[in-house]
């Protein structure tokens, strides 16, 4: 059964949504059309598979199961273009995407859908009672606006200026946080970027609060439905990309102890899902994907997959496939670092190539399950969390003991003849660049190098095979506000 949603294109045009069945979506016995609010949330089943459904809506393969991260990685500067194909993506890798670009209007497209549906459910949850208890209510509002925050920060990592240029004065997305069901004027001006990032650090505030510290002993829920660790999680990253690095300290130590680096047992807050590291990295990219280093994953599976060219394994990797790739390992990329040592496990998940016409290049591992390509998308893992920490204790401090410590933790588990220490660093600067190339390797094919140039306003490098070099102050650092809003919201505004 199939039922229907409103997307918000800026245009308030009207799409069916299929519904999928499995664990993240509503199945067919509690769908409901989206023109009977009132049914909707009749019952406590068909307000679960509402739930459940804003999770699907984020996953779908043209939004974070596959194809942001693949935007994110491939504008930037560590893979080289294979097909030369539009549609996966070349307009993006060599820098000359338009608003009429295809991938600049459906990631938007997406985004807003997910959003909207987040709204409808927040609205009319605050219509609704009895049917659910107040505290389960709380429960699924937390994860509506924990959903709604991860959408409006990739939409500003997309279309918008970074924060620091202005201080957030700039021009950022329209805030829609009204849940729309039926055709409406959908005319909106563009809040400005610290608009949108205080909106979302209230949401993931309210989210902390009302999501649950675990799922119990439930470790694919833990992993693909919000908890407590999921929101604080977050808001360490969206602090880093507005440069207010005491607070990405403050969120992170809620959740990172001061010695054993892990949210285990005692760690604020306790009793929550006792989130670490894993002793070998390779771990996390395989069956059951539900380490406790996995914040928060969506997952995939032979029945539900991202969909035709939206796969993080027909970007990366193409199940080992050499002459069908789309991407190859940049080789004056990372993989040149020659402080990346070969007996670092993480080189393990590169695989050089054995096809007589690709001899030489390299690929990714992480995604390397067959075609339907399976594998789960990581999208916020512990590895990140001290990551971010390390950086802004850097930042803050200079050279700190405890954001060494951090960098070691991450390099160590891969790596554990490379010891960091403080005579290595002649300033807090040069420990800074040291954490950034960490990020570089150890976050490699899952969406973060192009933010970590642009939060920080640093030129996005050339490629090899046609893609230019993009400075901080070019009109395409970022991508254009897309045609289909600039033609049907009449009060949003192009990017300049």
């Amino acid at each position: 059964m199939k039922k229907k949603y409103i997307l918000i294109l800026g245009m308030g045009v009207m799409l069916n949504y299929s519904c999928q069945k499995s664990k993240l979506s509503p199945v067919s016995q509690t769908s409901v059309t989206n023109d009977d609010r009132l049914l909707q949330f009749s019952t406590a089943a068909r307000i679960q598979s509402q739930v459940l459904g804003l999770y699907a809506n984020l996953r779908a393969g043209t939004f974070m199961g596959g194809r942001y991260q693949v935007y994110q990685e491939i504008k930037a500067e560590n893979w080289i273009n294979l097909s030369n194909n539009g549609v996966t993506n070349t307009a993006t890798w060599n820098q000359s995407v338009t608003s009429t670009t295809t991938e600049v209007q459906t990631l938007w497209n997406q985004a807003y859908f997910t959003i909207n549906n987040c709204n409808l459910l927040i609205d009319g949850l605050g219509k609704s009672t009895g049917v659910v208890t107040p505290a389960v209510s709380a429960n699924y509002v937390g994860e509506a606006k924990f959903i709604r925050a991860l959408a409006y920060y990739d939409l500003l990592q997309m279309y918008a200026r970074p924060y620091f240029d202005g201080n957030g004065s700039k021009p950022g997305v329209p805030l829609r946080l009204k849940g729309n069901s039926v055709a409406d004027n959908y005319d909106l001006a563009r809040s400005t970027v610290a608009e949108v990032y205080a909106q979302i650090i209230k949401d993931l505030n309210d989210a902390e609060t009302a999501l649950p510290l675990t799922y119990g002993n439930d470790a694919a829920t833990n992993t693909t439905r919000a908890h407590r660790n999921t929101a604080i999680a977050l808001k360490t990253r969206v602090y880093l990309a507005m440069q207010q690095y005491s607070n990405v300290i403050t969120e992170a130590n809620k959740i990172v102890g001061t010695t054993t680096f892990t949210a285990a047992a005692g760690s604020a807050p306790a009793g929550g899902v006792a989130n670490a590291l894993q002793p070998d990295v390779t771990n996390v990219f395989k069956a059951p994907y539900t380490t406790t280093e996995s914040i928060f994953s969506l997952p995939f599976s032979t029945t539900e997959i991202p969909g035709t060219q939206n796969q993080l394994g027909f970007y990366f990797f193409n199940n080992g496939v050499e002459a069908n790739a789309e991407y190859y390992l940049n080789p004056e990329g990372v993989v040149a670092d020659p402080n990346w040592k070969t007996v670092d496990k993480r080189r393990s998940l590169i695989k050089a190539s054995t096809d007589k016409a690709r001899l030489g290049f390299r690929f990714l591992l992480k995604y390397a399950q067959p075609s339907p390509y399976t594998d789960w998308a990581p999208i916020i893992r512990y590895a990140e969390v001290l990551l971010n920490l390390a950086e802004a204790r850097a930042r803050v401090n200079g050279v700190d003991a405890q954001a060494i410590a951090l960098l070691n933790a991450i390099r160590g588990r891969s790596d554990a003849s490379t010891v960091f220490t403080a005579a290595g660093f002649a300033n807090g600067q040069a420990l800074v660049n040291a954490i950034l190339q960490e990020r570089n390797i150890e976050l490699l094919g899952e969406g973060f190098r192009n933010t970590d140039l642009v939060r920080l306003g640093l030129t996005i490098p050339a490629k090899a095979g046609g893609a230019p070099a993009v400075a901080p102050t070019s009109s395409n650092y970022i991508w254009p506000i897309p045609s289909g809003e600039l033609l049907y919201n009449k009060l949003a505004t192009p990017n300049p």
